[in-house]
Formats: structure tokens, C-alpha cells, sequence
């Protein structure tokens, strides 16, 4: 849908970008702006800032940002017109009619029809699973355990076994090849033609909190390979941001978001009554889910299948867990592999039970490193102690370090003073501080064409964050620098867009530039520089020298390019050199 500037910046306005990012994430006033741990990437020190006066995000972390469209688009995956459309019915506005420009037409159209052959699709399997065909994959179903309602529930069905069922289908209903094969639900090959993705297999449908149906799970009746199979990643399907269960288990009275493995684990566990379950997609836990139910709830379960695999899953999601400051349990689950199992053979009370003994992640870290040691042997029983001190110096807080200690002593025979004196040794020391990467900082080093760009756009950027920052510098600089002198494309388009602002309404709306930008990477570029402060403030006495330092680096380099332009154009040669001896007495007064 093609929207009026005036509609979207309306829709911008009405929609204050601090309201809107705390509701997806724990933001802390700092100053005069705002800061959390980015929900883009992991990150231990916060370095995600969000501003109420310039109504923009930036993380100076990984380099996200932009305004509240961009947050939309880039946290929920919509497109533009989809956030605007969301904006605008959290504001309570009531969007005009308006046509659609081809491109924007085409982008909504594509997204329109996938989300609906999904929808066509999974009802078509649903049916397909109550006919003859689908006896067996039925009776797989309820041989689990469970129940119509169940079934019904989370819409399971079945794919034919014939290989084009699917693509006969969806070609009775208008659809064409390419959006079959962009939707993920159809091969071609030059040779034999169409074939389904999913064939023969039981259909688990993937719906996002919305309730729409994104993509499909598909488990293969017999012994055919490979035994699971997920839905690639389309437009409107993106695995390392959605959970499955997740749009019912939102819905939960039940305390907390129980993380399983599998479909299975989470519809048998539903059925049970343990509404809360979620499963990831066929992916170890991402960032981007944790940060996804960390709008639904304060704390987690990890209830992974109990076996080494599924022991290192729980393991790494821990790490993430912590980078997110979501307290996580583990549950226990032996002996059996996985909650289906349990909840078979010992029923709800049993799992309930496991829920209420769930051991903090911690004390689970632990009692996994212990059975990696000889704890009848004396050398490795040191080993295994020296190790658990260093997990527990990494806790920051001396209150909660010192409980842990306390415990950890008591449940593993440990003096406590003892183990506490190694904490402080090994906290001292730093010695424990290399135990995962995810605590360490990642860092790059530019190429030397990367170094020259960055000095040479340096002065261009500075000047834009002035500008913003004080107004008031227009008047004095637009009568020297033009947009035409900023050499980057972006800055360029950029500047023109402020001088034009300030020339109509006599001060700056940065936010509202970014509704002219759609790329990723433009948002980035430019919130970076919008959202940027000075870490040296510069006294009132040097900020004339500052401020003329930067136009002077800046046209300079402007006339430069122009001089290079202008080689054998004696007249226009002559001409710029005489500017550049102007600039070269420039003085600017603030």
C-alpha cells in the first residue's frame, strides 16, 4: 500500500519511539536518552540508545537503527506498509484508501498471496489427514496420545504421498510456479518437473504470534530421510525469530515459557495442560527468540531432551539466556529423553513435580561439570572444584555469588571457606573470564581503502551530527556548504533533506527523514549519525575554530573532486581555484 508523506509522518508523530521499543524492550533513562541491551545482538554492556527528543534508535554496538518504522520492520519483519499499518492502529488512525505504486504493489501482493497459499496449504493437509490416504499418519497421531481436540488445535495434517498433490492443488487455485517455489512448498527440476517439498509426511503448520500460518514442519511416515523437515526461509518466514507454540502459549495463566525440542514435546505437553510450551524450529535457540518471549515473560524452563545432544543445546541456550538476562530452569527429565515421554509414563503431577525441583542454570552448569570428573579420585575431585569456582566468580552480584557458594559447598561436600577463597582468587585473577565466547568482545580491523574512506567522510559526518544537534549552525553554514559538497551519496541526500526542513519550519525533525529511506542499511547509516553525541564537549571559545575546521575539510575536498572533474577546462579550472582561496580565509563565527 502506497501511503501520502503526510500520512506516514502523521502516523510517526503519534507514535512516541520510546513507548513503542518498551514494549519490547527493558529500557533505562541515561541522561537524556535511553539505553538497554540491544535486542539485535548479544551484548553484556548496554549499548542500544534510543532518543525521545530525535525519536530514533541506535545501537553502537552492532549498528542497527533508525525510527519506530524501522524498529517495526526490523524486530517484527514487517515491510514498510505493514508497519505503518500496525503504528497506525496502535495510534487508533484510521488509514485513507490509497493506491498502490507497481513496486509497492508487488511487495504487498507477494507477501499477501504466501501468507494465504499457506493458509490454503495447511487446510488442505488438515483435510487430507481425515480421508483414506491419511489413515496412517492419523492413526500415528493418536497412537501419541492425542486426542480430536488436540489435533484440531494445533490444525495437524498430512501430505500426500503423491509427489505434485500439493502443487495440483495450489494450481487449481490461480497460483503461480514461482510463488510456490518462493513460498517453499514446491521444487522444479529442468528434468522431472514439480515436486512437493513435503510429501508423505505428518504437517505441523508454523504460525507466528499473529495467527497466521508462515511456513510447515513435516515429520516422514516409514523410514524415509531426512526424518524432520522445515519450510525454508521465505518472506514471511524467518526460523531464528519465531517459536512455535507461541501464538497459544502467549495466551498461558501458567508462570513462565517452558522451551522444548520438538512439535511433539510442545502439542503433548499443551494437551497435558502445560499451555506454555514452546519449541524453536529445527535451530538451537537464537537471540532473536529470547528476545521475542521476553515480551511475554520474565523467566524460562528448558525442558531439552535429556541426552548429550540435548544436553548441550540447554547449555548453550543458557549463555544466551544470561546475554538476555532471562532467568532460565532446567528440568529434569530423566529417565526418560524427552517431556512426551515422561508425561506418558508418569502423567501432569509427575512434570509438575519436575517443575517445582527445575534447577537454576547454574546449579545445572555445575552438576554437569561434575560428571565430567572422577569424584572418588582426589586430583580430579580438585579438578572439578577449581572448575565450578570459576563459573561462580562470573557471577557479578556478591549477594547471589555468595548463596551459590554456600550451595554448592553444601549439595558436593565442599568446605565453604575453601571454595569461596578459590571464587575470589579466580575472580581476581580473571583466570575464569575465557569460559565462553559469548562474553567476549568481537572486534575487527578495517582494511586500509576502509581507513581512507572513513577519514575522508569523518568531516561530513561530523557536521550532520552538529547540525542536528544545534540548529542554529544553518545560518551560518548553508550559505557556504551545499548539499552538492557532501561526496557520499547518502549524506548528501540526507543534508539536502535538512536544509529543506529547516528552510520550511526553522528547526530539524530527523526522525521524520528516515520515512524517505527504506534500506537497512540507509537506516543504519543514518541513525548512526543522528543519534550520535559528542563524547568531548568542545568549550564555547573553540567551537568557531571547530565548526570552520569542518567546512573547510569539506569543501575542500568538494573542490578537489570538482578540480578532478574539470582537468582541461582551463575557464572552470581558474574559477574553482579561486574559490578554494576563499575557503582557505574562511573564519566562521558562532
Amino acid at each position: 500500500m502506497y501511503y501520502s508523506d503526510e500520512i506516514i509522518e502523521e502516523v510517526r508523530s503519534r507514535n512516541d519511539i520510546v513507548d513503542v521499543i518498551s514494549s519490547y524492550v527493558n529500557l533505562k533513562k541515561k541522561g537524556n536518552s535511553y539505553s538497554a541491551c540491544c535486542p539485535f545482538h548479544h551484548e553484556k554492556t548496554p549499548s542500544f540508545h534510543v532518543s525521545r527528543e530525535k525519536q530514533m534508535y541506535h545501537c553502537f554496538g552492532c549498528g542497527v537503527g533508525g525510527n519506530v518504522y524501522t524498529f517495526l520492520m526490523e524486530h517484527e519483519n514487517y515491510s514498510f506498509p505493514e508497519a505503518v499499518e500496525a503504528l497506525a492502529q496502535r495510534a487508533g488512525i484510521k488509514l485513507p484508501e490509497q493506491s498502490m505504486t507497481p513496486e509497492a504493489k508487488k511487495q504487498a501482493d507477494q507477501r499477501s498471496r504466501m501468507k494465504d497459499m499457506n493458509r490454503l496449504a495447511a487446510g488442505y493437509f488438515h483435510y487430507l489427514l481425515r480421508t483414506d490416504h491419511g489413515t496412517h499418519a492419523l492413526e500415528y497421531l493418536t497412537d501419541r496420545g492425542l486426542t480430536e481436540e488436540t489435533i484440531n488445535k494445533f490444525a495437524l495434517g498430512f501430505s500426500d504421498v503423491y509427489r505434485d498433490d500439493l502443487y495440483k492443488y495450489l494450481k487449481s487455485k490461480g497460483y503461480k510456479d514461482e510463488e510456490m517455489k518462493n513460498a517453499g512448498l514446491v521444487r522444479f527440476d529442468e528434468k522431472y518437473g514439480p515436486s512437493d517439498q513435503f510429501w508423505n509426511r505428518v504437517m505441523y503448520p508454523i504460525v507466528d504470534v499473529n495467527n497466521r500460518v508462515i511456513g510447515f514442519g513435516g515429520r516422514v511416515m516409514g523410514d524415509g530421510k531426512p526424518k524432520y523437515i522445515n519450510t525454508q526461509e521465505t518472506m514471511v518466514f524467518d526460523k531464528s525469530r519465531n517459536l512455535y507454540g507461541l501464538n497459544l502459549a502467549k495466551k498461558s495463566k501458567r508462570s513462565g515459557i517452558i522451551f522444548c525440542e520438538g512439535y511433539m514435546d510442545v502439542i503433548s505437553m499443551h494437551q497435558a495442560g502445560f499451555d506454555n510450551a514452546v519449541a524453536s524450529l529445527g535451530t538451537a535457540l537464537t537471540p532473536g527468540q529470547v528476545n521475542l518471549i521476553k515480551r511475554y515473560t520474565d523467566h524460562v524452563y528448558l525442558a531439552y531432551d535429556s541426552d548429550e545432544a540435548g544436553t548441550k543445546a540447554a547449555l548453550r541456550a543458557l549463555d544466551i539466556m544470561r546475554e538476555f538476562e532471562m532467568p532460565a530452569r532446567v528440568i529434569s527429565l530423566k529417565p526418560y529423553k524427552d517431556p512426551d515421554e515422561l508425561i506418558q509414563a508418569e502423567g501432569t503431577e509427575s512434570f509438575e513435580r519436575r517443575i517445582e525441583q527445575a534447577q537454576s542454570g547454574i546449579m545445572f552448569e555445575i552438576s554437569i561439570l561434575e560428571h565430567n570428573y572422577n569424584q572418588e579420585d582426589p586430583q580430579e575431585r580438585t579438578q572439578f572444584q577449581q572448575e565450578a569456582a570459576k563459573r561462580l566468580c562470573q557471577i557479578t552480584d556478591p549477594l547471589e555469588r555468595n548463596n551459590y557458594v554456600e550451595s554448592v559447598a553444601k549439595k558436593y561436600g565442599i568446605d565453604k571457606d575453601s571454595l569461596k577463597e578459590t571464587v575470589t582468587k579466580y575472580g581476581v585473577s580473571g583466570v575464569a573470564r575465557v569460559d565462553s565466547s559469548v562474553f567476549r568482545e568481537r572486534t575487527t580491523r578495517r582494511s586500509a581503502e576502509e581507513e581512507k574512506q572513513q577519514k575522508q567522510l569523518k568531516a561530513e559526518r561530523l557536521l550532520i551530527t552538529w547540525l542536528i544537534n544545534e540548529n542554529t549552525l544553518f545560518d551560518k553554514v548553508k550559505n557556504v556548504v551545499s548539499a552538492d559538497d557532501f561526496l557520499d551519496p547518502v549524506y548528501h541526500a540526507v543534508v539536502s533533506e535538512l536544509y529543506q526542513q529547516f528552510e520550511k519550519e526553522g528547526k530539524v525533525t530527523p526522525a521524520a527523514i528516515m520515512n524517505h529511506y527504506q534500506s537497512k542499511e540507509e537506516h543504519e547509516k543514518i541513525s548512526s549519525i543522528m543519534q550520535q553525541d559528542f563524547d568531548i564537549p568542545v568549550a564555547p571559545e573553540e567551537q568557531s575554530v571547530v565548526i570552520t575546521d569542518l567546512v573547510k575539510s569539506i569543501k575542500h575536498r568538494s573542490l578537489q573532486h570538482q578540480l578532478e572533474k574539470a582537468k582541461g577546462d582551463l575557464a572552470r579550472t581558474g574559477q574553482l581555484m579561486m574559490e578554494k582561496a576563499k575557503i582557505d580565509q574562511l573564519q566562521i563565527q558562532i
